[in-house]
C-alpha cells in the first residue's frame, strides 16, 4: 500500500485519538450534496432521464438510506444503477442502464478512486471507448464538484461539535477521515472556523478510512485510545478493519448523538469505560435504522 506523504509523517502529540467523518456527521450536508448536487447530475450524465424519478430514488437510498451510505460516490455509481436496472418499471420503459464495464474494472482494481486516480486511467486507456466511458464519469464527477461549491455554502455543523471538539482537543489529535474530496472539506471546516480544532484533514485523494487510521492512529496511540466516529457502516467498517471503537452519529438523529457524546461518550472514552455492551448498544441502534433492502422491494 502507498501511503500519502502527508500521512506518513503525521504522529501522536496527545494521547487519544479521535478520528472524525464529515458530511453527515459533522456537517448536515448529506441531504442538500446528494439530493441536489449528486443526484441531478446522475440522472443528466448517465442518461437516466427516461427513469429520472426511479433513479434518484436509487440515488438516494444507496447514499443516505442504506448500508452503504457514505460510501465513495464511484462505487456508488455502480451500486445505484444495479439497483436501478433490478426495478420492473425501469424494464417497463425501455430505458437502457449503462453497464460502464470500463469503468467497474477500474474500480475493482483502483485503490484510491477519486478524480486524480481516474484522470491518470484516462490518459492511460488502452482503447477509445474505454477513454470515452471514463471521462463520462469524470464529467459527472466535475460536474458534481461545481455543484457543491455552488450551492452548499452556509450549511452549519451539528450542535454539540464545536464544544466536542474544544473539550475532545483538550486530551486527543482529532483528524478529519473522510472519502469526500480534500479541496471540499477544508473549505467547509475553515468556512465554518474549525479546521484549527483538528490536527489534519484527510480525504478522499488520501486513501480509504480504514489505511488512514491504520497509518495515522494504530502505530502511535494505546488501542483503547482510538475512536472513530461516523455515520455510515463504512467508517464502523474502517474502524473494525483497525480494531478500533467506534461512535455511531446515527441519520435523523444527529443532533440527539452530539448531545450524548459531548455529555456522556466522551468522557467515558477519556476514562476508558466506553468499549464494550455500552458501545455495542449503540452501534447495534444504528446498524438497525440502515437497511440493505430498498424499500420498492419491501412492499
Amino acid at each position: 500500500m502507498s501511503v500519502h506523504p502527508a500521512l506518513e509523517s503525521f504522529n501522536a502529540k496527545q494521547e487519544f485519538y479521535i478520528g472524525i467523518d464529515s458530511d453527515g456527521c459533522a456537517f448536515d450536508s448529506m441531504e442538500i450534496k446528494h439530493k441536489e448536487c449528486f443526484a441531478p447530475n446522475f440522472i443528466k450524465y448517465f442518461g437516466l432521464q427516461p427513469v429520472a424519478k426511479y433513479a434518484r430514488q436509487s440515488w438516494e437510498f444507496v447514499n443516505l438510506y442504506s448500508q452503504w451510505r457514505g460510501m465513495n460516490r464511484f462505487p456508488a455509481i455502480i451500486k445505484s444503477l444495479e439497483l436501478l436496472a433490478e426495478r420492473p418499471e425501469v424494464a417497463k420503459r425501455g430505458a437502457r442502464i449503462p453497464d460502464l464495464p470500463h469503468f467497474r474494472a477500474w474500480i475493482g482494481s483502483e485503490p484510491k478512486p477519486g478524480n486524480p486516480s481516474l484522470e491518470k486511467a484516462i490518459k492511460g486507456a488502452a482503447s477509445e471507448s474505454a477513454r470515452i466511458e471514463l471521462q463520462r464519469v469524470m464529467d459527472w464527477s466535475l460536474a458534481v464538484n461545481a455543484f457543491v461549491a455552488d450551492i452548499v455554502t452556509g450549511v452549519p455543523p451539528f450542535p454539540n461539535l464545536r464544544p466536542s471538539l474544544d473539550s475532545a482537543g483538550e486530551f486527543a489529535d482529532i483528524v478529519v477521515v473522510s472519502a469526500t474530496p480534500c479541496e471540499a472539506l477544508e473549505r467547509e471546516w475553515a468556512e465554518h472556523n474549525i479546521a484549527s480544532h483538528v490536527r489534519m484533514i484527510a480525504g478522499q485523494e488520501m486513501g480509504k478510512k480504514d489505511e488512514i487510521l491504520a497509518v495515522t492512529a494504530k502505530p502511535h496511540y494505546e488501542g483503547d485510545k482510538i475512536l472513530m466516529i461516523g455515520d455510515a457502516p463504512g467508517d464502523l467498517k474502517a474502524a473494525r478493519i483497525n480494531g478500533l471503537a467506534f461512535y455511531p452519529i446515527c441519520p435523523d438523529a444527529e443532533d440527539d448523538c452530539w448531545e450524548l457524546f459531548h455529555q456522556e461518550v466522551l468522557p467515558r472514552f477519556r476514562k476508558g469505560t466506553y468499549r464494550g455492551a455500552y458501545e455495542d448498544t449503540l452501534v447495534s441502534e444504528f446498524l438497525g435504522g440502515l437497511p440493505d433492502r430498498p424499500p420498492w422491494k419491501r412492499r
